[in-house]
């Protein structure tokens, strides 16, 4: 007679999970030292659960925890459609392809307890297993979990990279009072290698599978204010997100996986035009976007990042709709507008310089003054560049 455990195995590949592995609920009190460093570093990005404490010690958050499951789906790498080339676009990181991933695994992680319940052996059992659920947002380092729990190792790219399909997974766990026996972890398989290290554009990768949080191109696109300047032209057309040090992962060559129909990336989803995003409704968004992992920031953010990126593609047929952004209401757009005409008018620059000056001379938000100083300090003094 098969055991629970070999039950649960069984039944997560029928429901649509790629990888199973099961860890104790020791506390990862190895972590505490390095998290401690890395917040007082400054490299956190603020999204992280705040308590570290929570994060290492599962009894701090579930009552008597026994055992973590670890789950792991594989993700599309590649697109099947063809992306037009009619207009500029931009991308999507292949993590926020499809329905929002958070969904997705918290729908297997509910089919896979609902299964576990109907295996218990009478009511009384029942009553009291208890499960919860996390995915991404939880208090739990998902990697550190699923590492542990035997599903891969972690790179020196900071992300949990598995035997079959790389480092292209979504990963997802269960704390639950339920005993049982834990799978071996998996030794590191980096070697030598530094190729995600080096690849990095702003060297945010620290060698130990560690990051500066604050200096991933992933993170900037997520934020939701000014982007500093010495980001603005390494994200080239990427409006959500961060793929080089997957791309250069020689664990991940070749790997393109297309299990879950509700992964599949959608041309004008994942690639949309640039243009229409600088005047796209909040009903549009929701539309188009609002199913997608990259729109929990809500629009701003990407609507900035289009600014940016029609200015690195070279856009100049775009400044009739990036002039009618220094209208708008939120500085932070009315800024990176700034910047993007400055970018797109430097061999030309005349005919937009009064309109830069007219807003110079009204506006009162210090960040776009200081974008208006510096553009048009830009354009008017470097000949060269005319």
């Amino acid at each position: 007679m098969q055991s629970l455990k070999e039950r649960i195995i069984a039944e997560s590949k029928k429901i649509g999970i790629d990888k199973i592995g099961f860890t104790t609920a020791e506390p990862f009190d190895y972590l505490k030292e390095s998290l401690i460093e890395q917040k007082a570093a400054g490299h956190t990005s603020g999204f992280e659960h705040p308590d570290i404490d929570e994060r290492i010690y599962p009894e701090k958050t579930f009552d008597n925890p026994k055992s973590i499951i670890a789950i792991a789906l594989a993700y599309p790498t590649k697109i099947h459609e063809e992306v037009p080339r009619d207009e500029k676009r931009g991308q999507f990181a292949r993590a926020s392809w499809g329905i929002d991933y958070h969904n997705i695994l918290q729908d297997r992680l509910n089919r896979l307890i609902d299964f576990i319940k109907t295996e218990a052996d009478s009511e009384q059992e029942t009553a009291d297993w208890r499960f919860v659920p996390q995915v991404d947002t939880g208090e739990l380092v998902d990697v550190a979990v699923a590492q542990r729990a035997g599903l891969g190792f972690i790179g020196k790219n900071g992300l949990l990279i598995t035997e079959e399909y790389g480092s292209f997974v979504y990963l997802g766990e269960i704390v639950t009072n339920i005993q049982f026996e834990p799978d071996e972890p998996v030794a590191n398989g980096c070697g030598d290698c530094t190729r995600c290290i080096t690849g990095c554009p702003t060297g945010a990768l620290l060698g130990d599978g560690r990051m500066n949080a604050k200096k991933c191109l992933s993170y900037q696109t997520q934020t939701k204010g000014m982007m500093p300047k010495e980001y603005r032209k390494k994200i080239r057309n990427i409006i959500y997100g961060c793929d080089i040090c997957q791309l250069v992962c020689p664990y991940n060559k070749g790997k393109d996986f297309h299990f879950h129909p509700e992964m599949e990336p959608q041309t004008e989803e994942v690639f949309p035009k640039l243009v229409p995003l600088l005047t796209i409704s909040n009903k549009q968004f929701k539309t188009q976007f609002g199913h997608l992992a990259g729109s929990w920031r809500g629009k701003k953010p990407l609507q900035r990042n289009a600014l940016i990126a029609l200015a690195n593609l070279g856009g100049r047929e775009a400044l009739p709709k990036i002039v009618n952004c220094l209208d708008d209401p939120r500085p932070v757009i009315r800024g990176t507008a700034v910047w993007a005409i400055g970018q797109l008018t430097k061999r030309a620059p005349d005919q937009f310089l009064d309109t830069l000056r007219d807003l110079q001379s009204t506006e009162t938000d210090e960040e776009v003054l200081t974008e208006l100083e510096e553009t048009l300090t830009y354009l008017t003094t470097d000949k060269k560049r005319r």
